[in-house]
């Protein structure tokens, strides 16, 4: 927990903002939207909070920035303090947001986009914002209800669209985790950059995974979820 002191400074960067929408789109993985006050660029973070009481926690956006609503992609963790209350919300309620803020930014260059579960977020945004052109996204999955907004990304992106689930199999599906799939590629393109978000297991072993292989490190950016 953060000390008092911080927290107090921290506290007043956050604003109340009404919910618009709060939709489960899986189970137990909610999609959270509130009116949009300020400009962003795809692929930064917010910070978010239901009360006063506990520090806020930092949520990519999940929206394109010419929308009039901001998004947040969440899952449910049961024993925590702040995603549950967030899943109980309905239009009306009340969140405490911070302004958007953070470096893992898209821009219109080629790259390669790297996602397990709700790390999607802030490459969505990016795809909603218009730069999902010369791009490669590779997203990992235990299971086929977990790959949120599949169906605008297999229509977008085709083949530069790559789903790996590790715990079910389909005939489109590569089956196994994303060091799998990554592994089982004879080489990589070493001049583009390669985004990374998803928990810091992922992230550690695809980067580490991504340098064997001849990437440069800093070709890699890399956005961790806890």
């Amino acid at each position: 927990m953060a000390k008092a002191e911080e927290y107090s400074k921290k506290d007043r960067e956050l604003f109340e903002e009404t919910v618009v929408s709060n939709e489960e789109i899986s189970p137990g993985v909610f999609l959270l939207s509130v009116n949009r006050r300020w400009d962003f660029q795809p692929g930064q973070v917010v910070k978010l909070a239901v009360d006063r009481v506990q520090p806020p926690r930092i949520y990519s956006i999940c929206s394109g920035n010419n929308e009039q609503e901001l998004r947040v992609l969440f899952n449910i963790k049961e024993d925590g303090y702040l995603t549950p209350k967030l899943a109980a919300l309905v239009p009306g309620d009340r969140v405490l947001l911070s302004e958007p803020y953070g470096g893992f930014i898209g821009n219109s260059k080629p790259a390669c986009w790297i996602a397990t579960g709700t790390g999607i977020a802030p490459f969505y945004a990016m795809f909603q914002s218009g730069l999902f052109a010369n791009k490669r996204l590779i997203h990992g999955a235990s299971y086929q209800n977990q790959f949120y907004f599949e169906d605008e990304l297999d229509r977008a992106l085709g083949t530069n669209y790559q789903r790996c689930c590790s715990r079910e199999q389909s005939c489109d599906l590569f089956p196994g985790r994303v060091t799998d799939y990554l592994n089982s590629l004879d080489e990589l393109p070493a001049d583009v950059p390669y985004y990374l978000c998803g928990k810091a297991i992922m992230v550690v072993d695809v980067r580490d995974l991504l340098i064997a292989k001849g990437v440069p490190y800093e070709n890699i950016i890399a956005e961790i979820y806890f």
